[in-house]
Parts: C-alpha cells; sequence; structure tokens
C-alpha cells in the first residue's frame, strides 16, 4: 500500500511500480481527475471522498462509491464526513455497515485516547495563527502588511512528519514577531485585569499616604 498524497507529492509521477494499491486522503477538490488518472493507469486505489459529494464528484469516472457517512477528525483537527471511492468490487454505489462500525469504533477510541494525551503544540513566535489573533482580538488592535508575512500550510519540521498548520498561516519578519509578542503580552494583562475586582482609595485614605515617610 502507498500513500502519494503527502504535502509536495506530485502523485501523477509517484512510483506505483511492484504492484502499489493506493490507500489515501487524497484533495477532494481534485478527486475526479484523480479517479480518473488512476483508472486511466490501471492502478488500484481506495481513496476517502466526501460523503455529501460523492456522488458529484465521481459519477463520471467509473469509480466505485463506498456510502458510509464517518464523521473523521483529520491531522489538521478539521471534523469531516468520509466515504470512499475505489477501483475494487462490481458495484457501482454501495453501503458497507462492517466498514462503517469498524470506523465508527475507531475514532471512538482514538479520541478517548488522545482525551486521555492529548498532544501538545507549540509554533515559534514567528509564526501567525488565525488563533492567537482570535486570544488577543478583543483586547488590543494588531495590523499586518503583506511585505510583513509569507504565507505557509506546513513548516518544514512539520512536513516531515506529514503534519501541517490547520488553515495556513505567516511566517513574521523578526520585527513584527516581537510587536505580536508584546500584543500577546498586553492582551494577556487586559484580559487578567477583567477578572479582578479593584478596589480604590478613598480620599481620606489618599491624604493619610501623603503623610507617610
Amino acid at each position: 500500500m502507498v500513500r502519494p498524497f503527502y504535502p509536495g507529492g506530485d502523485y501523477e509521477r509517484f512510483d506505483y511500480s511492484g504492484g502499489a494499491v493506493v490507500v489515501d486522503n487524497p484533495p477532494f477538490s481534485i478527486l475526479s481527475k484523480i479517479c480518473t488518472f488512476y483508472r486511466t493507469e490501471q492502478i488500484p486505489f481506495f481513496l476517502f471522498a466526501p460523503y455529501l459529494t460523492i456522488f458529484s464528484s465521481t459519477s463520471r469516472n467509473g469509480a466505485h462509491m463506498i456510502v458510509t457517512d464517518s464523521t473523521i477528525e483529520y491531522a489538521n483537527g478539521a471534523q469531516v464526513n468520509t466515504s470512499f471511492v475505489t477501483s475494487f468490487g462490481d458495484d457501482l454505489i454501495r453501503t458497507a455497515p462492517d466498514l462503517a462500525n469498524a470506523i465508527d469504533e475507531t475514532v471512538k477510541r482514538v479520541r478517548k485516547e488522545q482525551r486521555r494525551h492529548p498532544p501538545k503544540y507549540a509554533y515559534p513566535r514567528e509564526l501567525l495563527t488565525v488563533s492567537r489573533l482570535g486570544k488577543i482580538g478583543k483586547q488590543v488592535e494588531f495590523r499586518v502588511k503583506a511585505s510583513d508575512v509569507a504565507f505557509t500550510r506546513a513548516l518544514d519540521s512539520q512536513k516531515a512528519v506529514k503534519k501541517a498548520i490547520y488553515g495556513g498561516g505567516y511566517l513574521l519578519s523578526e520585527a513584527k514577531a516581537a510587536e505580536l509578542k508584546a500584543a500577546e503580552l498586553k492582551a494577556a494583562e487586559l484580559k487578567a485585569a477583567e477578572d479582578v475586582t479593584i478596589w480604590p482609595l478613598s480620599e481620606n485614605e489618599k491624604r493619610i499616604i501623603g503623610k507617610l515617610g
């Protein structure tokens, strides 16, 4: 079994020699093109597919559709209702209760394990994600010019282990990264102050303090 769909990969130039069977999660936006390529090249495949649009995305290329409506959480955190398309079998469309139930049980088990041992990730301060802005957006204003950033879908260190930045991110200039860090500190202070009741000094207490020392 091979997985040609990875960041920077090219499924059309991938080495499928030696009786390779493709089992992978391809880009749904070009699923029809992918299925047509594999059927033309006679490469067997079993691919993840979008549940609601599986008919329209594969109906014209002869791929066989397995409808499961399985809610799968992918490595980037996205939860997608998923079915499958394949070159195997004789039916154009079918359900697969054993597969659907096996996926549901696996998803439940994985979620339970992740709750016990949730993965923890930390990005460098030079990476801007939408979640970082979301955490400060109610306290401070932060602006970014196009010249300060460069878009990226994954850091090089993530690509090595087939991970990515959910939603993408922007590499920041050193100056802008320092500015964002300062904004985060300011937002944290303001947010903490929102949860604190401040007891003011009375005029009498101020006069007493003024006479001290």
